[in-house]
């Protein structure tokens, strides 16, 4: 009897053993803007939009893998606070933050073109704007003191994606293909970490 209390307590501890959480690993997508708050628009454009949709393509392209998990700081047409995301951030503590952002100039339509990278004021959040730089070939890279770079204790960057108000980036950040195409590139730059 004794033999098979012990078996049966062994079997039940290797079986809630092997259910026990993993200590996952998070990286979190902030999807800049939302509700009330457009960001940039150009016509029906909207920068919350532009940029929750590549937040969620993030997510799913990741998928279920066990290395990490991300996680968005909205998935909905909500508007937490920049205190609220930076909140929400630190209590999780993840490898790293990209927030996610579209640009643009005083003109209607211009010129400039391209992704620019905001650092917080430190080594690891300029190592990451490099692999992105190398992945996008940004125009720039520079530290910026804003509140999601600095009240975010984990390793951080603020991506501006494109220009709303030059066409060609608005043609690739608004379709449903450069979305997709940006998405890709961050879990590729993600995995490379």
């Amino acid at each position: 009897m004794k033999g098979i209390t012990l078996l049966a307590l062994s079997i039940f501890s290797t079986a809630f053993l092997s259910f026990a959480p993993i200590n996952k690993k998070y990286i979190v997508i902030d999807a800049s803007h939302g509700g009330n708050d457009q960001g940039v628009t150009y016509g029906d454009f909207k920068e919350k939009n532009i940029t929750l949709n590549i937040a969620k393509e993030i997510q799913k392209i990741n998928g279920n893998q066990g290395e990490y998990e991300i996680i968005l700081t909205r998935d909905t047409d909500t508007f937490p606070t920049l205190s609220e995301r930076t909140a929400q951030i630190n209590k999780l503590n993840p490898e790293m933050v990209i927030s996610l952002h579209v640009n643009s100039s005083p003109q209607k339509e211009t010129t400039d073109q391209g992704t620019e990278i905001f650092t917080q004021n430190s080594e690891v959040s300029r190592k990451l704007a490099e692999k992105i730089s190398k992945k996008f070939n940004a125009r720039k890279i520079e530290d910026r003191n804003l509140h999601m770079l600095r009240e975010t204790k984990a390793p951080a960057v603020l991506v501006e994606l494109g220009f709303m108000n030059n066409s060609v980036d608005r043609q690739y950040i608004t379709s449903e293909s450069g979305q997709k195409e940006i998405a890709q590139k961050f879990v590729e730059i993600i995995n490379e970490y």
